[in-house]
Order: structure tokens, then C-alpha cells, then sequence
């Protein structure tokens, strides 16, 4: 059990809980309520591919491979911004900070209204989520439907400093990274906690609409994930439609790719927090955590990922 220290406690109560709050088990921004039953009653169209995962473990990227696959690498449309062409479900319920209703006109409706983008577009959409399991409608989790669901994983260390830079440049969080480490470990971020959310994917790795994947596993061998997720979907793809497709998704690429860096996010953010301006997308590798964590901070993330592992392979 990870015990939160006393001089985390206040930088907990003071940012996190102003603007979040406990929703069946999940710490989730206190907006989801407003559009929590929808979700649950949501229709669900067999046809449609949901990309679900925890923050800052590969999304963005996982989304520009699978709705360039579903749309037979129509790379002209992929130059429409991705949040259009993928929209998240609950999006809607990020818009939170007094401030942001000054830059209302400058974001997508994508973004704002999210509900009713995602409900008018053409099936089959490629729906984004957070969401963890419990929180997705009905449907899908008492297996009326059963679109396909591709979950996208990553070492939960790479994936809480990430977050932290995220927070940092989007959201009112000031604390250090050590801090945000406590809160994540205590599952006080947004969507977590992280173990509840990618263990039920985990355990449904094996049924025939869910594809597992990790991050780890495309910056080893994108082409070859490539390959899996291209006959998940139905789609055949040869060696040259393959590479092209691995080298659209470079880091690099991705990087400078406007439609889907959230250059916008990061222009809107360096409005009001000139000092935090950054990236969207900063580093993009593996292990990156070896340089930002301190020793203790990894034998405790260590100690943390045994105990919610012992039963089961899961590794990253």
C-alpha cells in the first residue's frame, strides 16, 4: 500500500480536488457527471473502433495508425485535424478552467461539445476514450455490443512522467514531479486509478474484438504492430504500404505534423502560461523516466507495479 505523504496531501486538495472528484471508484473531473448517464446509455454501433487507454501511454499516436488503416492510408484526409477525425468521447468534460472560456471560439467543437460531434459523424468512427472500463456504456461492458477495442498501454513510470509535463502545460498544476508521482501512485490524477483502468483490458486481451497493445512494442517494431493492427481490422497491407505507414508515424514526423501535434493546444496554453509553453509531444522513448525519477521514486513505482502484477504476465 503506498501511503501519500503530509506535504502532498495539500498540493492534492488545493489542485486535484478543486476540479476533480471520485465517480465509482474512478477519479475523474467533476464535468464527467454532466454527461456520465449518456455515456452509460450510449448506442453503440458494432462498426465503429474504440481507441481506449490511460493518458500519455501512446493515444495520439495509436489513433493517426488505426484511422489511416481503417481509411485505406487516405493520407490526403489525414491532413484534417485528428481530433476531428478521431474524436474523445468525454472531451467535453476537460474543458474546465474559468479561463479556457475566453479561447471557447478557438477550440474544435470536437472538443466542447463532444457528445454530439462524436453521435453526428459517418460509422465507422474512430472513437478516442479515457475512459476505464466501468465507465464505458453499457452496452460494451455487459456484451451487448462488441465493436472492436484497441487498448494502448505503457510502463506505468514513463507513463506518469509524461502525464506530468502534460499537466503542467494544459492544467493548473504547479507541484513538482515528485508530487505529481504521489498522486499518481495514490490514484489522485485524472482517470485513474492506473492499475484498475488497464487490468480489465488486460484480462480481455484474448476476446476476438480486443487488440492489446503496448507502447514499448511500436517504438521496437512498428511495422510489425502495423501488421496486427492492420488484420484486426480487416485490412491488408504489403511491405511498401507498411514502411510508408511506419514512416508517417515516426516520432519525428508525428512531432512536426499539424494535424496531429495539438500545436493549437500548446499556442493557447503558452497564452496564459507563458513559462510553461513546451511540446505536445516531447521525447517519445522508452525508459525516460531513468533520468527524471530519483532512485527511491523508481523502487517505489517498482515495489507498486509487483503488487498489482504478482497474479498475472503483464510486463512492459
Amino acid at each position: 500500500m503506498v501511503t501519500i505523504p503530509q506535504d502532498c496531501l495539500h498540493e492534492m486538495d488545493n489542485i486535484m480536488q478543486k476540479w476533480s472528484k471520485d465517480i465509482d471508484g474512478v477519479y475523474m473531473p467533476k464535468k464527467f457527471l454532466t454527461m456520465q448517464d449518456k455515456i452509460n446509455n450510449w448506442e453503440v454501433n458494432e462498426s465503429d473502433v474504440w481507441i481506449v487507454s490511460f493518458p500519455k501511454t501512446g493515444t495520439t499516436w495509436t489513433q493517426e495508425m488505426v484511422w489511416l488503416i481503417l481509411n485505406d492510408l487516405d493520407y490526403k484526409r489525414a491532413e484534417k485535424n485528428l481530433l476531428k477525425r478521431s474524436p474523445q468521447l468525454e472531451a467535453a468534460a476537460l474543458v474546465r478552467y474559468p479561463h479556457v472560456k475566453f479561447f471557447l471560439p478557438f477550440i474544435p467543437r470536437a472538443i466542447t461539445d463532444s457528445l454530439n460531434y462524436v453521435k453526428k459523424q459517418q460509422s465507422p468512427v474512430c472513437i478516442k476514450t479515457h475512459l476505464p472500463w466501468n465507465l464505458l456504456p453499457k452496452e460494451i461492458q455487459k456484451d451487448i455490443k462488441r465493436p472492436k477495442i484497441i487498448y494502448i498501454s505503457r510502463n506505468p513510470k514513463d507513463t506518469c512522467v509524461s502525464y506530468y509535463h502534460f499537466c503542467r502545460l494544459v492544467k493548473d498544476f504547479d507541484g513538482t514531479l515528485e508530487e505529481f508521482c504521489n498522486l499518481f501512485l495514490y490514484g489522485k490524477v485524472n482517470f485513474a486509478p492506473y492499475w484498475d483502468h488497464i487490468l480489465p483490458f488486460w484480462k480481455r486481451r484474448n476476446q476476438q474484438n480486443v487488440l492489446f497493445l503496448k507502447y514499448e512494442e511500436l517504438k521496437e517494431n512498428l511495422p510489425s504492430v502495423i501488421e496486427r493492427v492492420a488484420a484486426f481490422l480487416g485490412k491488408k497491407l504489403n511491405a511498401d504500404q507498411i514502411n510508408k505507414l511506419a514512416d508517417h508515424l515516426s516520432f519525428e514526423n508525428m512531432k512536426n505534423n499539424k494535424a496531429v501535434n495539438y500545436d493549437w493546444l500548446v499556442k493557447l496554453s503558452s497564452i496564459y502560461k507563458p513559462d510553461k509553453a513546451n511540446t505536445f509531444m516531447r521525447v517519445g522513448k522508452v525508459g525516460g523516466y531513468k533520468s527524471a525519477m530519483s532512485e527511491e521514486m523508481i523502487e517505489r513505482f517498482d515495489r507498486w507495479t509487483r503488487e498489482h502484477t504478482k497474479d498475472i504476465d503483464l510486463e512492459f
